[in-house]
């Protein structure tokens, strides 16, 4: 790397002079001769750029890659119009950090700005944070938010995605919370298990909606049962639903978070990805990470500042709320120009195609022996079927075809359709499984 430090060999010598060193060997004086390096490193020699580019390219030949995605469970396969690549990937974006500097960091704070206020329009929440790292890690910040003196323990539904649930466990873990999964009834929350479980010491109850068997919970009444209890009601949402079903705020929900991946973003392997955190506006001093205000300067025009940071770097580390160190502007500008290319008409519209395509494809199985609903209940996009072979095997089978199937679960499969998947592809596909089948 010498190569690419910015001082010049008499600058650093002048340096070394300044301190009364004679070689740079000299400040490792006190490191043991042990554990020196006395010669190069075992590492092949650097390559071309066109060399790098065919090696890049046989390692991504490896990569096995889907033409048609059957599968969700908290990763979706939407359409990311090229807009968003096209704003996104302007130079003075990617590298973007902690606006702290207000005066000469306006275009980033508006940036965030816009992507909190389109949040609280979608979720209905009054106040938005910018920003957490994913849904899973955004969910548990949203559980830390509702802990007091007199109410420490946490509900959580069964019907949430187990990695959530897992992460939760995790954060309630290293404060000493305990967390009780609610049984699920049906493929959704059992609320007679859940009024038994409800008490003085409940700070939360932690829902998803729609929930990981695809179900449509009725989170407005769960809600109701959380509030008479005297607790708060936390929301996991998928955010292209809320296209179509009611905000979660019209549910009755304190806090909102949920998994921000299918606001633009694309499945990338896993990542990065972005969790979005709103609530209330009596709640907003708990919200974690940062908070851009809306003001105006000292010469009366429209400003942005960061209005509220509750995180440890900027209060005493014990009276801090979270540790979250990253305001994952890039992913929350990503999400920002999504939501403003589609608008409101245009999520709408994918939310409905995404409903009405997987209803069709769900009908469609439910014409092959076997593939039988798991839950009777409403769904979105996702849902649930039996499978008269092998879920794997069929999950292989598939594969081999060109199709990621839906997750193998111990009820069957878990299906998702997206509104990039026409017609004629998901019957390609019922034609195959029903080959398949027959085998």
């Amino acid at each position: 790397m010498g190569n690419y430090l910015p001082s010049t060999p008499q600058e650093r010598e002048a340096m070394l002079k300044a301190i009364g060193l004679q070689e740079i060997n000299d400040l490792y004086h006190d490191v043991p001769e042990s554990v020196l390096l006395k010669k190069p490193l075992n590492i092949p020699k650097g390559l071309s750029e066109m060399e790098v580019r065919e090696k890049m390219r046989g390692l991504a030949a490896e990569n096995r890659k889907f033409d048609t995605i059957l599968r969700g469970a908290g990763a979706y396969d939407h359409y990311i119009p090229a807009i968003v690549t096209s704003v996104t990937s302007k130079e003075e974006f990617s590298t973007t950090y902690t606006p702290y500097q207000a005066e000469i960091s306006q275009g980033i704070l508006q940036s965030i700005f816009e992507f909190q206020t389109m949040i609280c329009e979608l979720t209905g929440m009054d106040v938005s944070n910018a920003s957490m790292y994913d849904g899973a890690s955004s969910a548990a910040e949203a559980v830390m938010m509702c802990l007091d003196r007199r109410r420490g323990t946490v509900l959580v539904s069964g019907s949430v995605h187990p990695e959530t649930i897992e992460t939760v466990k995790t954060y309630c873990w290293g404060r000493n919370v305990e967390v009780f999964v609610v049984p699920v009834k049906d493929g959704r929350t059992d609320e007679a298990a859940l009024s038994s479980m409800l008490n003085e010491k409940t700070a939360c109850l932690l829902t998803q909606q729609p929930n990981f068997f695809g179900q449509l919970e009725d989170a407005a009444h769960l809600n109701e049962l959380v509030h008479m209890a005297g607790a708060k009601a936390v929301m996991a949402v998928y955010p292209t639903s809320l296209g179509l079903l009611e905000t979660p705020a019209e549910q009755g929900a304190d806090i909102v978070t949920g998994e921000g991946q299918p606001l633009g973003m694309a499945l990338n392997y896993g990542g990065p990805y972005l969790g979005f955190l709103a609530c209330r506006k009596e709640l907003t001093r708990l919200l974690p990470g940062r908070i851009v205000g809306q003001t105006k300067d000292a010469q009366g025009r429209r400003a942005f500042v960061l209005t509220l940071q509750a995180r440890e770097q900027h209060i005493r580390r014990e009276k801090a709320s979270s540790n979250v160190c990253s305001n994952q502007a890039l992913c929350a500008m990503t999400a920002g120009v999504y939501m403003a290319a589609l608008g409101p008409d245009g999520l709408r519209q994918t939310a409905e195609l995404c409903y009405h395509k997987a209803h069709y494809f769900a009908r469609e199985l439910q014409k092959i022996p076997g593939f039988v609903p798991v839950f009777d209940g409403e769904f979105f996009n996702e849902f649930m079927t039996g499978c008269p072979i092998e879920p794997t095997l069929l999950e292989e089978r598939l594969a081999e075809r060109g199709v990621l199937s839906g997750l193998p679960t111990p009820q069957g499969m878990l299906w998702c359709v997206t509104e990039k998947l026409s017609k004629d592809t998901l019957d390609d596909v019922v034609k195959i499984i029903r080959e398949v089948c027959a085998q």
